[in-house]
């Protein structure tokens, strides 16, 4: 009831700032904390990270590395801030966030507004590190809008806060910086994962761990698109695929902000997201984990991407409509569904249902 009255309050306020007073409440310990669900099912390993539970915050809700201790015990298996990068930058003018609540969606077209890669980097290396305290972190890596090498900026983020962070998603699908999907095409993808890669192999060479580095994709790729990136993604040896980003679609929305300029997200992106996922687990074929993300907002939604190829899952959107305590919901919920169905991991049930989206 405590949930639901706060989210009736929230969506009276302009989205953005509702955001920032979300992340105050949990920052003040004014959210009530569920704790991390897990079982011998719901355990997990992706790219060598063991997770309590395959279902992670996407990156989006804390850019800023601002309440990671508070948004680590709301249930999460994994938590990914961002995106960062190398300097502070504003993002695009105001309004810039808009719910869609009669399509349980949300436009966004913030442009990778953030504090700068220094100033997240020092918040991560305060984390948390005690046992039964430390949860999985990872950073989305952006580039500056006026970067005059904008595949650089992504190396350069990784070099500040990689030594704090459990993983890094190289960000090149957001559709809110100008022509940033310019680099999924395949030699331009090729050139920034090698540039990537080889900063995360320094940083091992000086003494760290090498961290896995993922890649987020876009949903509006067309067949001989997302098949590039397949290969590229397997020959440049990423450790998995985040699928997907928001879309640009605004199919069968009736909301009065549809026709916002920016990312859609929520519900009416499930489908598109599950079949680009089905078709990259086709395409790489157990070569890498993938993580399943965009329109979950149940149980079952987050059981259709496993089934669809997804060792993991990522939620976001939902939470603006559900609250924190749908975090808890899902992982119990998918649990009792592997029990349901006789799959005693997640692994087993990994890609079981892909030829349904296919």
């Amino acid at each position: 009831m405590i949930s639901a009255l706060g989210l009736k309050a929230m969506h009276r306020l302009d989205p953005e700032r509702a955001h920032h007073l979300a992340l105050r409440a949990l920052r003040l310990g004014l959210v009530p904390a569920t704790g991390v669900y897990t079982s011998e099912r719901l355990r997990c390993q992706i790219a060598g990270l063991e997770l309590p539970n395959p279902v992670g915050l996407a990156a989006g809700f804390d850019k800023n590395a601002v309440a990671l201790a508070p948004l680590a015990k709301q249930g999460f298996g994994f938590l990914e801030v961002g995106a960062a990068t190398p300097r502070p930058q504003e993002g695009n003018p105001r309004p810039r966030l808009f719910r869609l609540s009669e399509d349980q969606a949300v436009i966004n077209r913030f442009g990778f507004n953030n504090e700068g890669a220094q100033a997240i980097a020092a918040r991560l290396a305060k984390r948390p590190k005690g046992r039964g305290e430390r949860a999985v972190v990872g950073l989305n890596l952006g580039a500056n809008k006026d970067s005059a090498d904008r595949a650089d900026d992504f190396a350069q983020v990784l070099r500040v806060c990689g030594p704090h962070v459990d993983f890094a998603t190289v960000n090149v699908s957001s559709p809110n910086t100008e022509k940033l999907r310019y680099l999924q095409g395949p030699e331009a993808l090729r050139t920034l994962l090698a540039g990537v890669i080889a900063a995360r192999d320094e940083m091992a060479g000086n003494g760290g761990a090498p961290i896995p580095i993922f890649l987020k994709i876009a949903p509006d790729l067309d067949a001989e698109g997302l098949a590039g990136i397949a290969e590229v993604a397997v020959s440049s040896g990423l450790d998995a695929v985040i699928a997907t980003n928001t879309t640009l679609s605004r199919e069968g929305l009736v909301s009065a902000h549809a026709g916002e300029a920016g990312g859609l997200s929520g519900a009416p992106l499930f489908e598109r997201s599950t079949r680009v996922l089905a078709q990259l687990s086709k395409l790489t074929d157990g070569a890498l984990p993938l993580i399943g993300v965009g329109g979950i907002a149940s149980a079952e939604d987050a059981y259709a991407k496993i089934l669809a190829g997804a060792s993991a899952v990522q939620i976001y959107s939902a939470l603006v409509y559900h609250g924190m305590t749908l975090v808890d919901e899902i992982t119990r919920g998918l649990d009792a569904l592997l029990e349901r169905d006789g799959f005693e991991t997640i692994a087993q049930a990994t890609g079981k249902g892909r030829d349904a989206w296919l």
